[in-house]
């Protein structure tokens, strides 16, 4: 009998370490506002048939997807400044502003795994 209770302590201990960080988190969301608001997120995930009485669930995933918007735009950002520090540019370079094209946004939507194409009526 020793020996069994000894295996759910360490059953338990191998468990707490993974269990705490996501209380944390779901504890530090009640008070979080996303930048996609609920009310937005909900209404794509019910049009997606995902279902949650619960404000937190919903709140992790506006978080996950904010996080990989952030990304997207980060990589895009990336590729701008690559595509521009290439070419040969006039006046200050303290004032560069970047601008968000489909030319930038394209390989950075490819990273994961997102095809993005021009319709042919632009080409």
């Amino acid at each position: 009998m020793s020996n069994e209770v000894k295996e759910k302590d360490k059953t338990q201990e191998e468990e707490t370490p993974v269990v705490e960080p996501i209380v944390n988190l779901i504890q530090q969301l009640e008070d979080y506002t996303p930048t996609i608001p609920d009310a937005v997120m909900g209404s794509y995930l019910h049009r997606t048939g995902f279902e949650s009485s619960d404000p937190r669930i919903t709140r992790i995933i506006a978080l996950a997807a904010q996080k990989f918007i952030s990304d997207i735009a980060n990589d895009a950002l990336q590729q701008c400044k690559i595509r521009t520090s290439n070419q040969v540019s006039k006046g200050k370079t303290k004032d560069r502003r970047y601008h968000l094209t489909l030319e930038d946004l394209t390989p950075a939507l490819a990273e994961y795994g997102i095809v993005v194409r021009k319709p042919p009526y632009f080409v």
